[in-house]
């Protein structure tokens, strides 16, 4: 978070789910709530609302949990509980938990400006896992203000240090005029190489630097390093990077990036998150699983998508969503004669098919759909998600660096006025 984090008033997160208490996860949630200076709370509610939420709904279960779960939100809808943000959450096990989880979801955002986010846990949901997700929570709550923010003044620097690549770039008056990529190897030396990439490029110095913002897995580190005016969870400053990239910060927008371990639903009212959905089950959904297939098929990973865009997807049998049982059914693929084409399209299909049905799931898909992140370079990424969304996806310039650039353009709300 920013320089002013301590001073900040706490967050009251809404946590309003089924199961946690039972499965270890519980404690788990309030230490990672507790270390973001926020609160828990538990809508009260009418134990006599638990005899008719489900037709309130139109969603009758058995569970007791989850109509206590429904009767919270409806509490809040309501105005009878004041909170600033909802946390939703059942068990990944439970296929009637995730239906219920999805309506209150979409009901709350429906019917309020609260940002809200849902999550499956499992048994082994710990703190840290929580943590950027519900930090994202707790800045959309707190900085709606610097959020909202179309432009981008003076000079600024943004540095994304992220799992696989550290990108950099620097901003004069609403404009990139720098750029520095390089894979993340020491979280500092690759940070420091990204940004003084951007420095020459933009043919400045680093003393004329006004603010810097930093964000993605290292930012905290890095921004110690560079005493950054911004330190920022990469849901809420890649969704601000890429509204602003896309020219679609006003309306809706539903903002999908694919990282290199992980990737994130976002959708976006006004350029400011509303619900998003970060993970899946598996790294096979991301842009290390795209790496791995151009690696084996002997090509760099920029030309992957022009192989697969000509290929054939349903030609490949792909047996798992796991990254490394992905992989042997490519190989074996290639072992029966598959062509390297058919092998990518399978690649890029498998990975947007997992989006698709684990994370799409989770938020209101508004257009327009703007795909960021280095996989959205891949043809055959956009492509293919277009495919299942049936709607025209957007890919902005610069989209590799939406982590610089949000981090940078945010950066420049703490330049103090002359």
């Amino acid at each position: 978070m920013s320089r002013d984090e301590d001073v900040e008033d706490k967050v009251t997160i809404a946590l309003i789910a089924c199961g946690p208490e039972y499965s270890g996860v519980q404690s788990e949630i309030e230490s990672a709530v507790e270390s973001l200076n926020a609160k828990l709370v538990y809508p009260e509610m009418d134990v006599s609302e638990l005899d008719t939420i489900g037709r309130d709904f139109g969603l009758e279960v058995a569970s007791a949990d989850l109509k206590l779960l429904m009767a919270r939100a409806k509490a809040i809808v309501e105005g009878r509980a004041k909170v600033d943000a909802v946390f939703v959450a059942s068990c990944f096990r439970c296929a009637e938990g995730a239906l219920v989880r999805n309506e209150v979801r979409r009901y709350i955002h429906q019917n309020t400006s609260i940002p809200v986010i849902s999550y499956s846990f499992t048994e082994r949901t710990t703190a840290s896992t929580l943590l950027t997700r519900l930090e994202a929570l707790t800045t959309v709550a707190r900085r709606r203000h610097l959020l909202a923010r179309e432009k981008q003044k003076g000079l600024t620097a943004g540095i994304d240090s992220g799992s696989t690549t550290t990108k950099a770039v620097v901003m004069r008056d609403n404009q990139v005029i720098g750029h520095g990529w390089v894979p993340t190897i020491k979280v500092i030396e690759s940070a420091e190489e990204a940004y003084k990439k951007a420095l020459d490029e933009a043919g400045v110095n680093r003393e004329d630097i006004q603010a810097i913002g930093t964000t993605g897995y290292g930012r905290f580190l890095v921004g110690k390093k560079y005493d950054a005016q911004l330190s920022q969870e990469e849901i809420t400053v890649n969704s601000k990077g890429a509204v602003y990239l896309a020219n679609k910060q006003k309306g809706s927008a539903t903002v999908i990036d694919i990282g290199g371990m992980d990737n994130k639903a976002i959708t976006v009212e006004d350029g400011i998150p509303g619900m998003f959905s970060m993970g899946g089950v598996c790294a096979g959904a991301s842009g290390r699983f795209l790496e791995m297939t151009a690696k084996r098929l002997g090509v760099d990973i920029t030309e992957l998508g022009s192989l697969a865009v000509k290929g054939i997807e349903n030609n490949i049998e792909m047996n798992s969503y796991c990254i490394v049982f992905g992989i042997q059914s490519l190989v074996n693929s290639l072992a029966k004669g598959a062509s390297p084409e058919d092998v990518a399209a399978a690649a890029c299909y498998s990975v947007i098919e997992q989006i698709f049905e684990q994370q799409l799931q989770e938020v209101d898909i508004r257009e327009p759909v703007i795909l960021v992140g280095g996989s959205s370079l891949i043809d055959g990424i956009p492509r293919t998600l277009e495919k299942f969304l049936k709607v025209e996806v957007i890919v902005p310039p610069d989209s590799q660096y939406i982590g610089a650039v949000g981090a940078s353009m945010l950066s420049s709300g703490y330049i103090k006025e002359e």
